[in-house]
């Protein structure tokens, strides 16, 4: 069974404008699994309507279903979606500013067991050794890929069993994005951590995931392997930055293209 699964979801903004519409995937136990598109595409909505977090923003599931762990959530408070072991790291990394990593890690801590916080304190500055020599430094004042850092560990710190990321490599070098990649990658490994990866970077991202999503203007057009989606003319040509054949100076066939991918 999978550990979390969508089907047929909708999603309306203000009871007008619909956002995503017959969203259907699933990621299974330990899998990993992204979910690409372009800015505007309905990632960050579905990830929304998963954790339970589209209330804020005026959002709604008005169709479809949501199940996690065999159960339907949709009608969970997101707090009690954390509890269940689903985690959603945002984008933009929301940490808390005015306080220190570790501070960041004591606030992300649900538990009461001083030494079970202690146990997953060490775990994220394994992971991240970064954080450690940060330690007493304002979140605020922490690189962009510290930060990034700093909003996984935070999420580390509820011991999920599912973490969605959304966008972790924005803003990111290259080199700093390798780095988190292959950090993600190594947790999903160690931990059998299910993870849901949202992204704009399909290149990068389509070299750790197992299966991707592809999502145009709020429903999901392509689903299948990594290496079926890299292998495919269209995400060559839209995502992966094309093959040196494409002339993009023909604005109609890209249009043609585009509408028929969708």
């Amino acid at each position: 069974m999978p550990a979390l699964v969508l089907e047929n979801v909708e999603v309306i903004y203000d009871k007008v404008f619909l956002a995503i519409k017959g969203v259907s995937l699933e990621v299974g136990e330990g899998e990993m699994v992204a979910l690409l598109g372009s800015n505007g595409a309905g990632k960050s909505t579905t990830l929304k309507s998963i954790s339970g977090l589209l209330g804020p923003e005026r959002g709604l599931v008005t169709r479809g279903a949501v199940s996690y762990d065999g159960r339907p959530i949709s009608n969970m408070g997101a707090p009690e979606r954390v509890a269940m072991g689903l985690v959603h790291v945002l984008e933009g990394r929301r940490i808390f500013g005015h306080l220190t990593p570790d501070e960041n890690l004591v606030a992300a801590f649900h538990g009461k067991s001083s030494s079970r916080f202690n146990e997953l304190r060490d775990q994220v500055y394994t992971y991240f050794p970064r954080l450690k020599e940060r330690i007493k430094s304002k979140a605020g004042y922490l690189s962009g890929g510290e930060q990034q850092m700093l909003a996984i560990g935070r999420a580390l710190m509820t011991e999920p069993k599912l973490i969605m990321l959304d966008e972790p490599s924005l803003g990111l070098s290259p080199l700093l994005v390798q780095e988190i990649f292959g950090i993600i990658s190594e947790i999903n490994a160690r931990e059998k951590m299910s993870v849901l990866l949202v992204e704009q970077n399909a290149a990068a991202t389509l070299d750790i995931v197992d299966r991707a999503y592809l999502i145009e203007q709020g429903q999901v057009v392509m689903s299948g392997s990594a290496d079926v989606l890299k292998s495919n003319p269209d995400v060559q040509d839209f995502y992966l930055g094309g093959a040196d054949h494409v002339d993009y100076r023909n604005v109609k066939h890209y249009r043609r293209r585009k509408r028929w991918l969708a």
